[in-house]
């Protein structure tokens, strides 16, 4: 097999199957069902050698001024030959003047870096059996009407409009939420993922009710096998461990563009991550 006898095709829903075979190779849990979700908000690439996927990536844009790149994978048999410069450069010229966000390994850190993205923190992954916990009384399930109150939140949390992605969301998790005075301050999502459930995003205005929303998501939940990835900074970390939540990987996030648009007078911040791939 040679470099030059693969082709680069845009993503569709045929190529899922063997993209979750792909993920699996590099140990990643993902599901076809999660696949479709992030295929769906989109627009991804593969590339094919004598028909079979070898390599995958999509870009996700959130709004016309920012995006994820995210799934990238090269089969372990095509690695070396350039193909996952060929994948990033499909990508970010998907994502135009986008601010373009990922979360990198060690191994991928210098081709980020070469084609200008910067670190900016570090994920951590959290996961285990959802311990026994009680539901604090103060948060609630969310309501219907409670979806343009979570995206706001979300736009000002994260600093960009991720209304498509919370309207998938809508359809797929559960949330729960903290009012003030009737109004949703915080937030927490739970949905199928993987190899069980994940929380995220978390959107609050401090640790205290980013715990709660966790709380009581887990409450709802005992003894099923939960993930969360948070940014190292939340301080999340040594509570998730007294939750039973094992720290069990980490990567580095990234930003190619020097602006960092989040509004700085907004109290929200975004917790724990609706996914490594989507942020």
């Amino acid at each position: 097999m040679t470099a030059e006898r693969v082709t680069l095709k845009t993503m569709t829903t045929e190529h899922l199957n063997d993209a979750v075979e792909l993920s699996r190779q590099v140990g990643w849990p993902h599901r076809r069902e999660d696949w479709e979700l992030m295929q769906s908000l989109s627009q991804g690439v593969v590339v094919q050698e004598e028909g079979c996927v070898v390599g995958t990536i999509l870009m996700t844009p959130y709004g016309h001024d920012a995006a994820t790149v995210n799934m990238v994978i090269v089969d372990a048999a095509m690695r070396g030959r350039g193909l996952g410069r060929r994948l990033m450069e499909e990508a970010l010229s998907k994502a135009g003047e986008r601010t373009c966000y990922l979360v990198a390994t060690q191994e991928g850190l210098p081709l980020y870096e070469k084609l200008g993205f910067v670190a900016t923190g570090k994920i951590v992954q959290h996961q285990g059996l959802a311990p026994p916990v009680d539901a604090p009384e103060h948060v609630s399930w969310s309501e219907d009407g409670d979806q343009a109150r979570l995206v706001a939140l979300d736009r000002a949390a994260f600093g960009h409009d991720r209304s498509a992605l919370m309207r998938s969301l809508r359809e797929r998790a559960k949330f729960a939420v903290v009012r003030d005075q009737g109004d949703v301050q915080a937030f927490a999502a739970l949905r199928r993922f993987g190899r069980g459930l994940v929380i995220g995003p978390v959107v609050a205005r401090n640790l205290y009710e980013a715990r709660c929303v966790i709380d009581f998501l887990l409450a709802d939940c005992p003894g099923e096998f939960v993930r969360i990835d948070t940014d190292e900074s939340t301080d999340l970390g040594e509570w998730f461990t007294r939750r039973r939540l094992a720290r069990v990987g980490d990567g580095i996030t990234m930003r190619r563009t020097a602006g960092e648009p989040k509004d700085e007078t907004t109290p929200h911040r975004t917790y724990a991550l609706v996914s490594q791939a989507l942020r």
